[in-house]
């Protein structure tokens, strides 16, 4: 199912459903008291449903979870195509990961039914929807009998209307950097008397760590080196650079593919190899980078790692990763390697990678950011997006060589 149907489903099926359970939680609650959390919950489910870039960030409240109640089983509900991400993040143990497969409605529906009869069957004790203002992940975390319902809530924002059945909420601020407000999550499960607006809460910093980490051994990155200088020999004298110049779901979000081409072609002169990694459909950006290049040194990594683990262990082997704002951004997080991200239309002050090893490139443009929570991540500059082509390319590339001038000569294994 294609996000626009989602969202057009999630707009108007949706907000009908909240009302209609809004309605209901209301009627029943004239006769019982507010939702609290026990003492010693046993179940406790989060809903993340967003890109995998979004399960990264949420490391921080994962830890948070599991500090504040270590007794307590921490379930992920997500979609199917991300599950592999929080195994190889161990975000909790894997009969604990619940998926819903997206790839249609019916299969769709089928998995929220099947989801939502097993956590009512399990006895949950809370449920945090980590969605912004999704209807359907409100409408999951009520589905799944959960009396804690901890998420967010609009407050007075017109349009955004998602029920009323959210009984510990927390106001949505878009000031703050979304792993915090991961955390003030957690802070409102024991929010007093379902009293939300996190009054109560605790004073958070920004993370500053993502309190994730994939193990190597010294032997399996030497290993998966000495494959990477085999199968492509001109990193055999050459440092690599990683540039990911694909906008994924949302194109809007890449900086211009003749910048790119300007910087690879400075990195390939000044004697280093640059990678050009992505999905297996960035291929045909990857050839028109490469032709634009005409380097023997810019290769076409695309598809080349076949997991995420894989895509870790070659950031691992390589010195800096020049990237749009996404998922490779907040993977380097878990590695040694360098970052530098082009933010725009979204901003690196609400969903910057978290850690000292990146650089955030934005323009400061008047009309950036534009994609909000508010506008359900739609633009309005029609993919004429000023605000990255204003981020000009020698700059960049001046920053990229200075780093690494200044790095150590090998990759570190740690």
């Amino acid at each position: 199912m294609n996000i626009q149907t989602q969202r057009f489903i999630d707009r108007w099926a949706g907000q009908l459903l909240c009302g209609a359970v809004s309605a209901w939680v209301r009627l029943t609650q004239l006769f019982g008291g507010p939702a609290r959390m026990p003492a010693s919950p046993k179940n406790i489910l989060v809903i993340l449903l967003s890109e995998m870039g979004s399960i990264v960030l949420a490391g921080p409240m994962f830890a948070a979870l599991r500090r504040t109640y270590p007794g307590a089983a921490i379930h992920i509900l997500q979609l199917k195509k991300n599950q592999e991400v929080s195994k190889l993040l161990s975000l909790t143990e894997t009969d604990y990961m619940h998926t819903l497969d997206d790839s249609s409605g019916g299969s769709l529906v089928a998995d929220i039914l099947k989801v939502s009869l097993r956590m009512r069957n399990l006895g949950l004790d809370a449920v945090i929807d980590c969605e912004l203002f999704s209807r359907v992940s409100a409408l999951l975390s009520f589905s799944t009998g959960a009396p804690v319902r901890v998420g967010f809530t609009p407050h007075t924002q017109e349009g955004l209307y998602r029920g009323s059945f959210i009984n510990h909420s927390i106001p949505y601020n878009p000031y703050q950097h979304i792993s915090k407000q991961f955390l003030s999550l957690v802070d409102a499960l024991s929010a007093p008397d379902s009293m939300p607006r996190n009054r109560a809460a605790a004073i958070r910093d920004t993370p500053e760590d993502t309190e994730l980490s994939v193990k190597f051994t010294d032997t399996e990155l030497e290993t998966y080196r000495s494959k990477l200088e085999s199968d492509h020999r001109v990193t055999q004298d050459r440092r690599l650079v990683l540039v990911y110049a694909g906008g994924g779901i949302l194109p809007e979000r890449a900086w211009p593919a003749s910048h790119y081409a300007r910087v690879v072609q400075g990195l390939c002169a000044a004697g280093y190899a640059v990678g050009l990694i992505g999905l297996k459909d960035d291929a045909i950006l990857a050839h028109e980078l490469q032709a634009q290049v005409g380097h023997e040194a810019c290769l076409n990594l695309t598809g080349y790692t076949k997991s995420i683990r894989e895509l870790l262990m070659l950031m691992h082997a390589s010195a800096l990763l020049i990237t749009n704002d996404g998922g490779p951004s907040h993977f380097a997080t878990v590695t040694p390697i360098q970052t530098m991200v082009f933010f725009g239309p979204e901003t690196g002050k609400l969903y910057g990678p978290l850690g000292r090893r990146t650089i955030i490139l934005e323009s400061g443009i008047a009309c950036s950011p534009c994609l909000t929570a508010y506008n359900h991540r739609l633009t309005f500059c029609d993919g004429d997006n000023q605000c990255l082509k204003r981020i000009a390319p020698d700059p960049v590339l001046a920053d990229a060589l200075q780093f690494l001038n200044s790095a150590p000569t090998q990759p570190s294994l740690a």
